[in-house]
């Protein structure tokens, strides 16, 4: 091999690793969510790629569980400008949350297979990404005046809690979308809030 081709082989060695990693991610996360007992050969199997490669980037079931929820909260926070682009504001922010609410669930399903420190860390630098996009979602419901202006994003955010707290299955999601109605009632502008008064 000439020192031409090693920065080429390692550049390509390195976007397969990127793409191994993102795949098993991907695959984690849809059979994370249908099963919380999901094996990591079958995560590996399903991934198109050997145990060997999937312990490598991930060398505990609980390593692959954090990274499976920070992933999936990055995707989240970077679809804010293209979830505004294809739907109207409230609507944007509703499904917003309920997408992040999903994340969230899956996560504490799996609480008791992961420490509560570790689980903390990833929260915490999860946070400030996430405070950030929801701030984007307000300010554009607040330009499209369907929500009052002057809301604070964390206590927003801090609000909305209650979607990862809600029961499995179609009742959870039922009683979710009722709560959600009661909060965009208290935050739209001539629907409660301080505007309308």
């Amino acid at each position: 091999m000439t020192a031409d081709e090693t920065p080429r082989t390692y550049g390509t060695q390195r976007t397969a690793a990127a793409r191994n990693r993102v795949a098993i991610l991907e695959v984690a996360h849809e059979l994370l969510a249908e099963s919380a007992s999901a094996s990591m050969n079958e995560i590996a199997k399903r991934a198109g790629v050997g145990a060997g490669t999937l312990y490598r980037h991930f060398p505990t079931r609980e390593d692959l569980i954090l990274a499976v929820y920070r992933h999936d909260v990055q995707k989240l926070v970077d679809s804010v400008d293209e979830t505004l682009a294809t739907q109207p504001p409230l609507a944007a922010f509703t499904t917003w949350f309920e997408t992040l609410a999903s994340y969230v669930r899956v996560k504490h399903g799996l609480g008791e297979a992961l420490h509560n420190a570790a689980v903390q860390n990833a929260i915490d630098e999860t946070y400030a990404p996430v405070v950030v996009a929801v701030t984007k979602l307000l300010d554009a419901c607040v330009a499209d005046g369907t929500v009052r202006p002057g809301l604070d994003p964390a206590d927003v955010l801090l609000l909305m809690g209650y979607l990862w707290r809600v029961g499995p299955g179609e009742e959870g999601v039922d009683q979710g979308r009722r709560l959600t109605q009661i909060v965009l009632d208290g935050i739209r502008t001539g629907r409660g809030g301080k505007e309308s008064t």
